[in-house]
């Protein structure tokens, strides 16, 4: 039983000891992080007085690293040497005909080249930002654009610029405007919205309002429709904001002569199908009919007058988008621009 007590608290101890030796360990590290972030800004040396050291050591001699940086011999000496001076110890045992690495100067050449790898990378990852040559973009779009739209434009910006990786987001039309302001998406695309000081709104084509009926509903047979025309037949709206549209139009005729959806679905899906099978019509803009159109619906224009929506672009207007992201929303922008007139 002592033995077990006595070999219970040496563990302790141990388990002790080496927590506390890794707690100086972070400790010292911290420290010394510190002490070289306070250092830094006072380094004199400069990184191409780090290639040159660099060069010559891989090419053995002045010589053939003057060629190769496109320097002359006396100015790649002179580099070296104003690197030796600063550092304070010899980087070279320079012979009559041979120049070698010294003891030092080994030691020293892999943190060198380390340092000079790592700024190749920062340059490489710098020249990529700003030729939008990589990165990720968030978008927000509703139903219709996120699927039937987006992704055609995406292939097609992907063969002007493959590194860049472009994310839907499917969002509510109620909602594009919140993930903006909020950071959550880089742009969004979709119907306007009332403009906020935090979003920039940037109209790219205009698409009108119709009817969406199936080929055996009443209106099928009419080519225009008057908002008259609408008063006694049976509405479905898709989402909140399509709602709000619907009960907009014509709001200031008499009561009861408005235009007033009878049921209100979460997804234009939803109230394209329940138009297909003539359960009801459906009021929304036109671009829609991509999706529209092959379950059979048919179009009726509603004028006097007609109601036009515009679909914008959106993004932050107090911060600052990626290169990756302005570069995707000025393709997007002629794009969409390009696609409505083809549709």
């Amino acid at each position: 039983m002592g033995r077990a007590i006595k070999a219970e608290v040496s563990r302790f101890k141990l388990t002790s000891t080496i927590n506390k030796l890794l707690a100086i360990r972070k400790l010292t590290w911290t420290i010394a992080h510190l002490i070289f972030e306070l250092l830094m800004p006072l380094t004199r040396f400069t990184l191409r007085q780090l290639e040159a050291f660099s060069t010559v050591a891989d090419t053995g001699g002045f010589a053939a690293a003057s060629q190769r940086m496109g320097l002359s011999s006396s100015a790649v000496s002179q580099l070296v040497a104003e690197l030796e001076a600063y550092l304070g110890f010899r980087l070279f045992d320079r012979h009559t005909r041979r120049v070698e690495l010294s003891g030092a100067g080994r030691e020293f050449l892999a943190m060198a080249q380390s340092v000079l790898r790592h700024v190749q990378q920062a340059e490489s990852a710098a020249s990529n930002i700003r030729d939008s040559a990589s990165g990720i973009v968030r978008i927000a779009a509703p139903l219709v654009l996120a699927g039937a739209v987006l992704p055609k434009a995406i292939a097609n910006f992907r063969e002007l610029k493959p590194s860049v990786v472009v994310r839907i987001r499917d969002t509510p039309v109620d909602m594009l405007l919140d993930r903006v302001s909020a950071g959550d998406v880089d742009l969004a695309v979709g119907p306007d919205r009332r403009a906020t000081q935090d979003v920039l709104s940037i109209p790219v084509f205009s698409s009108p309002w119709v009817l969406w009926c199936a080929r055996t509903h009443p209106l099928a047979s009419k080519r225009r429709l008057r908002w008259e025309d609408l008063h006694e037949v049976s509405l479905v709206a898709a989402g909140r904001d399509h709602e709000q549209s619907v009960a907009q139009m014509r709001i200031d005729e008499p009561e009861g002569q408005g235009i007033r959806p009878i049921d209100v679905v979460d997804n234009i899906s939803t109230a394209l199908g329940l138009a297909s099978q003539g359960l009801a019509a459906t009021l929304a803009p036109a671009y829609v009919g991509m999706m529209a159109k092959p379950l059979g619906l048919l179009s009726r224009r509603v004028t006097q007058p007609e109601t036009i929506r515009q679909v914008c672009i959106y993004k932050s207007n107090t911060r600052v988008v990626s290169p990756a992201a302005q570069a995707f929303s000025d393709f997007l922008e002629s794009w969409l621009k390009q696609w409505s007139v083809k549709r």
